[in-house]
């Protein structure tokens, strides 16, 4: 029998966010398509406020869900950090994705005042901004930039994917994050960011629309399928 695969999602569960049920049921399909088992476990966000190596040691992958502002927007970024600092594969999905930025930012970059706009509307150094216009429900075609570890996880040039949110990186402040490490890998029409990657890293990767949302039993979404294969290996 295959070892059990542990996923630890950062967020704070609510059964009536159709993002959270997706993303317990895309995680069951993609690990039948691998023929693995997965137990995935919620970490609610105040649950990380302190004690962070202790709680969260013990699993193989992360995903940080849609649904921020967190209840606690300080937890969830120490989940993000322990995640990227200790390079266990990790998926930041639609607010996961944008509270990913503002920690590697904060953390990796050395600017403590990141901020979010949505919690700071006039902030000084607002690394997460307004999108040109709202992406909540909506599908689009996202561009794959050939090279990345992105295009090799899609194995196509281009994907069609569902969005839930209002928010992304900062445009003013893509060429200091991609300076420092954080690369983008996807980009929207217009040239709008819409996946992150590092890299370096075993698998680390940020999506402004939520993977969970088009995954099926007969087309598991290949960002989930991809946190599993490199959970395999930790």
């Amino acid at each position: 029998m295959p070892r059990k695969l542990l996923v630890g999602v950062i967020g704070d569960f609510q059964p009536t966010y159709d993002t959270h049920t997706m993303t317990n049921l895309a995680f069951r399909q993609s690990a039948d398509r691998l023929g693995v088992v997965v137990e995935v476990e919620w970490l609610p966000t105040p649950s990380l406020d302190m004690d962070i190596d202790a709680k969260m040691g013990r699993f193989d992958a992360f995903l940080c869900a849609p649904g921020s502002p967190y209840k606690s927007p300080e937890g969830a970024l120490n989940g993000i950090r322990y995640a990227r600092e200790n390079d266990r594969p990790f998926l930041g999905t639609c607010g996961g994705c944008q509270n990913a930025i503002i920690e590697y930012a904060r953390n990796a970059m050395g600017m403590k005042d990141a901020e979010h706009a949505e919690e700071h509307p006039e902030g000084q150094n607002r690394f997460v901004t307004p999108l040109t216009c709202s992406m909540v429900g909506k599908i689009e075609k996202v561009k794959i930039i050939h090279g990345t570890r992105a295009s090799k996880v899609y194995g196509a040039k281009s994907t069609m994917e569902k969005f839930y949110c209002n928010y992304g990186l900062n445009p003013s402040r893509r060429k200091d994050i991609e300076a420092a490490g954080l690369r983008v890998s996807g980009l929207d029409a217009g040239g709008e960011v819409r996946i992150l990657e590092l890299p370096k890293a075993r698998f680390y990767f940020a999506t402004l629309f939520v993977p969970q949302a088009t995954s099926s039993a007969e087309h598991p979404h290949p960002m989930i399928t991809g946190l599993l294969k490199a959970a395999q290996s930790t």
